[in-house]
């Protein structure tokens, strides 16, 4: 019987006035701004480019404070070193031993480095640091153009580490 009267009571609840006001809509082209993620296979890749030697002095202006020399680290995490030691006692989990895809380098650098002005490098900035980010690791030669059709060809060490969760 309670059931009952709980159920007519809901039966007979007025619709709301109007639905609540949280804000306005969003324009696709502020989605746009926003949607700057990068997938392994390099789609949304701007236009740009750089080289390790380009990259070199935009790390020693921006990122050697944090990075230390050469991606040793410290303050924050070593950017270089580590291939071969992630089935190891003590795993070092950098950029080359670690990552699977250079593009996520590119997306990562982009939108949170340097870590007190996130978004500030231009796109040339971000190919050229992730160009010598990559030469310290031996992936990349310190001439090789970084841009959008030569970043998702790079084959980093640990690609084939993850399984690919999408194709299952």
């Amino acid at each position: 019987m309670a059931t009952a009267a709980a159920l007519a009571a809901c039966a007979v609840q007025p619709p709301a006035a109007k639905p609540p006001a949280l804000g306005t809509a969003v324009s696709a082209e502020e989605v746009a701004r926003w949607d700057i993620s990068i997938p392994p296979s390099g789609a949304g890749l701007p236009r740009g480019g750089g080289t390790a030697r380009q990259g070199l002095q935009v790390y020693e202006q921006k990122c050697l404070a944090c990075h230390g020399a050469k991606g040793a680290g410290k303050p924050a995490d070593p950017l270089a070193g580590g291939v071969g030691s992630l089935a190891s006692k003590t795993p070092l989990r950098t950029v080359g031993s670690y990552w699977p895809y250079a593009t996520t380098l590119f997306d990562y650098v982009r939108r949170a480095m340097p870590i007190a002005n996130p978004l500030s490098l231009s796109d040339d900035e971000v190919y050229a640091v992730s160009a010598y980010v990559l030469f310290l690791n031996g992936i990349v030669g310190e001439d090789a153009q970084m841009n959008a059709q030569t970043l998702p060809q790079v084959k980093m060490p640990n690609r084939d580490g993850f399984v690919d969760m999408s194709r299952r």
